[in-house]
């Protein structure tokens, strides 16, 4: 369960967008885990086992973050002092993306983390979502048109298409 920290953390990263919350994720999920040991299948993939189980967490605490009324504070690059331009260029873009794949509906923005961020096969990503891999790669084929509609579409435009508010996905949470 240690060594498979580091890939934990980085998925509810890019969940979450958070690496506080990250660390909570991760550190709810070996809580869960522990106290459902019990519940572990020997034989089977435990990495499978625990990113389903982080999942679920951060889907929770999505809803109840909807009830509360909470919203993701958004980082500001301007905050970013003493960067060299490179440098400074590359996390903006990266900033971009991170912001973009948020607005994918839940169900298309974890497999995209899954099969591009944790370098999951399409079979263990499928495994993980416990659906069919044909789901799988239709989520992902649909989050990846998804996200180059997003990263190529200026956010004025995106406002007046609704595709930055209101966005939900199949569990009708809106990331």
């Amino acid at each position: 369960m240690v060594a498979l920290q580091p890939r934990l953390r980085r998925f509810a990263y890019g969940l979450s967008g958070s690496l506080d919350e990250a660390d909570e994720l991760v550190q709810c999920t070996y809580e869960r885990a522990l106290s459902r040991l019990d519940q572990w299948q020997t034989g089977t993939r435990l990495d499978s086992w625990l990113y389903r189980m982080l999942q679920n967490i951060w889907l929770n605490q999505l809803r109840a973050k909807r009830v509360r009324g909470e919203h993701l504070p958004s980082i500001d690059v301007d905050e970013q002092v003493g960067e060299e331009s490179h440098q400074m260029e590359t996390y903006m873009m990266l900033e971009h993306v991170r912001q973009n794949i948020r607005l994918l509906p839940e169900d298309q923005r974890v497999a995209l983390l899954l099969v591009s961020v944790e370098g999951f096969s399409y079979k263990e990503a499928a495994e993980v979502l416990d659906v069919p891999v044909g789901t799988l790669t239709s989520r992902l084929s649909r989050g990846r048109l998804a996200l180059m509609e997003l990263m190529n579409t200026p956010t004025a435009v995106r406002q007046r298409k609704g595709l930055l508010a209101g966005r939900q996905d199949d569990s009708g949470v809106t990331p």
